[in-house]
């Protein structure tokens, strides 16, 4: 046997666990875009104040920080699947109290539901992880892209449910959406249940590592500073986007299609970025993936039409892939097995966490200064993205794990 056909053997419990894994992602994206296309819309209705629109977008956020941490601790304890369990039974739980929020006009009950979809989607970031727990360090680039790819699926599946179910339950406006969203979460259930993912292992295995000692690295400290720009930057121009649509005049069939074209654009180059990495190394993906968003920004500093909102949104998805994916392959090598569950938390606890001032600054940015200002804060923070590039190139020769 060649050693590439022996290669592709030992990665066929990966491959099947990466392709299950999409179809969860695909499942859990549904979650987060009926909440980004529809949650500021709400709270713009029930919301004491129009600065408070995008609120329940940041509670979120807010959940996805405050859920990585504990995510990852059941994972450690009590192993994957369990993980996947509290992260699905927040995700039914996020339909049912959103929609009751809507039917009764609760401006409080929906930035809970939101909360709970947040601890949702802490869960789904650990679907990469999960799939290269399993996977070779050859196959691990590619197995964390494979998973991202159920996004595309999800492009198609969160905004075509608002948009075929959002009028379905008179006069409440998305209130039979979110129902409908509770179903998918549970339909998502039934597929991780099939996940073979490897036994916890023990914090404290021999040649474990203390978390101070690890995230003192520089590879760790780049990865983060660069997982949290990309996917930060995504969220925070997102996060305004239907809401700026809305208030440039446009349809909200619209707005819905943008949040389609951008959850396609962060998704599909999933089919290809594993293996552009493993090419041409995360480094230069990454640096790929911020000029993207750099386009994006001058793509909305352009206009306020219709084309201009999706061509911002359809860059910023691209440049989030390349980033996000990038980063997280280089969190992958900064690890032993006995570490990655602890390690992969903290991580998403520091990209998420540091994502709560951008979301919650986001409609109070396009409130009080405009679409515009929204689109600048891209330069300074990008800036931030290429000098730790900049540091890695300086760095990469640290002895290995």
């Amino acid at each position: 046997m060649t050693a590439a056909m022996e290669l592709v053997a030992g990665d066929r419990l990966a491959r099947r666990n990466a392709v299950l894994l999409a179809t969860a992602t695909a499942l859990a994206g549904a979650n987060s875009t009926v909440i980004f296309a529809t949650a500021a819309i709400v709270g713009s209705v029930l919301a004491p104040s129009p600065i408070y629109s995008t609120l329940p977008i940041s509670f979120f956020v807010v959940g996805m920080a405050s859920g990585t941490l504990p995510i990852g601790y059941v994972a450690r304890r009590f192993g994957r699947r369990a993980a996947f369990a509290v992260g699905t039974t927040s995700g039914v739980l996020t339909g049912l109290l959103a929609c009751a929020a809507v039917v009764n006009g609760l401006f409080a009950l929906l930035c809970l539901a939101t909360f709970f979809g947040g601890i949702y989607g802490a869960a789904a970031q650990s679907y990469r992880f999960a799939a290269a727990d399993s996977a070779s360090e050859a196959f691990r680039p590619k197995a964390i892209s494979w998973v991202l790819v159920g996004g595309v699926f999800a492009a198609v599946i969160g905004p075509q449910l608002v948009t075929h179910t959002m009028n379905m339950w008179q006069p409440y406006l998305f209130a039979a959406s979110y129902l409908f969203q509770a179903g998918v979460a549970a339909l998502s259930m039934l597929v991780l249940v099939l996940v073979e993912a490897p036994p916890p292992l023990a914090a404290n295995s021999p040649g474990a590592r203390p978390l101070r000692e690890i995230i003192r690295a520089p590879r760790f400290i780049v990865a983060v500073i660069c997982g949290v720009i990309s996917y930060g930057l995504m969220n925070f121009l997102m996060t305004s986007a239907p809401l700026a649509m809305k208030l440039c005049g446009h349809d909200v069939s619209e707005s819905n299609l943008a949040i389609e074209f951008h959850v396609m654009a962060m998704y599909a180059p999933s089919f290809f970025t594993g293996s552009l990495i493993a090419r041409f190394g995360a480094p230069r993906i990454i640096l790929l993936g911020m000029v993207l968003i750099v386009l994006a920004a001058l793509v909305g500093l352009s206009g306020t039409t219709v084309p201009h909102f999706w061509g911002n949104m359809i860059l910023l998805g691209i440049g989030w892939n390349f980033g996000f994916i990038g980063a997280s392959a280089l969190v992958t090598e900064t690890h032993r097995p006995s570490e990655r569950a602890k390690v992969q938390s903290f991580n998403d606890f520091l990209v998420f966490g540091t994502m709560v001032i951008g979301s919650f600054s986001s409609g109070r940015i396009l409130i009080d200064f405009g679409w515009e200002m929204v689109n600048i804060v891209v330069f300074p923070l990008v800036l931030a993205g290429f000098l730790a590039l900049l540091m890695f190139g300086r760095t990469r020769k640290t002895a290995p794990l």
